[in-house]
């Protein structure tokens, strides 16, 4: 068998791995399942990576490309925006509460995104900072950049360390998980790419001149600077981003597709500690 046909089979046991629920399961049963097959694929195909290094993506498996991060991470580009997060964090609302009142001290990147078993839906950070505005009378702020990057970058800062530990509780838990997961794994586009085609079967293979990452660990890092666009935004815009490259339709930001695979994305990465907010290419 080929190295490629190895890696095929290996990506059809994860895929089998992560199938269907079945009915007799508690809701956590399956995906706990998912995860496990997840990292197992991972290990195996990068058996010298410590688990915790995942989480800086393709750093953790191209060495002059690390070499080339940590040199930026020295004045890393999404300081001010830290900054900005901080002071916006701490201004009181016009009732005069604040995020506080809803975050407390901001250490809560790792509990997010969760299930709302009441609203029925998946809450992401940048929801819920949403969310804790209007509660208090104050405006939505833009989904992808702007105050709502500076503030969940903040957030991410204060939480770096915290282990990510996602639940999914409920039967209709499951059901935004595995829309979230058949999201991911399903291809679309006129080159017919998912998520998984470039991020589980093609990590560490190259695109032109870049190394693919490996799907593991890939939320622990949001929001993040991307050089590319020189400015730090959401986890949603890349996404998007990069459905639109794919030639592939795509949704807002915040959309319930998008908030379902972030749901499956992050529960994959459980255990994983958060170190954003990150900076990449």
């Amino acid at each position: 068998m080929t190295a490629i046909n190895r890696l095929k089979a290996a990506v059809l046991a994860v895929a089998l791995a992560t199938g269907m629920p079945v009915a007799s399961a508690a809701p956590q049963d399956q995906p706990e399942k998912d995860r496990a097959a997840f990292v197992k694929y991972f290990q195996t195909h990068f058996p010298d990576v410590p688990l915790d290094d995942f989480v800086n993506g393709v750093y953790a498996i191209d060495q002059q490309a690390r070499e080339q991060w940590e040199q930026i991470e020295e004045f890393p580009p999404y300081e001010e925006a830290i900054e900005k997060g901080e002071a916006l964090y701490h201004t009181p609302f016009a009732n005069g509460k604040g995020y506080p009142d809803c975050f407390g001290d901001g250490k809560v990147r790792h509990n997010y995104p969760y299930f709302d078993d009441n609203a029925g839906e998946v809450v992401t950070l940048e929801w819920a900072i949403n969310q804790c505005r209007e509660t208090n009378g104050e405006t939505a702020l833009k989904w992808e950049r702007g105050g709502i990057t500076a503030l969940s970058a903040y957030m991410a800062h204060v939480s770096r360390g915290a282990r990510f530990d996602i639940k999914v509780q409920s039967e209709a838990a499951l059901a935004a998980y595995e829309e979230g997961k058949r999201f991911y794994y399903s291809k679309r586009g006129y080159l017919n790419n998912s998520c998984a085609t470039c991020h589980v079967q093609g990590a560490g293979t190259k695109v032109r001149t870049e190394v693919l990452h490996p799907a593991l660990g890939e939320v622990t890092h949001w929001p993040n600077f991307r050089l590319k666009w020189d400015h730090i935004a959401t986890l949603h815009k890349r996404i998007r981003a990069c459905h639109r490259d794919q030639g592939a339709k795509h949704f807002k930001a915040q959309s319930s597709p998008y908030r379902n695979v972030e749901y499956f994305m992050t529960f994959m990465s459980n255990g994983l500690p958060v170190n954003g907010p990150g900076v990449r290419k």
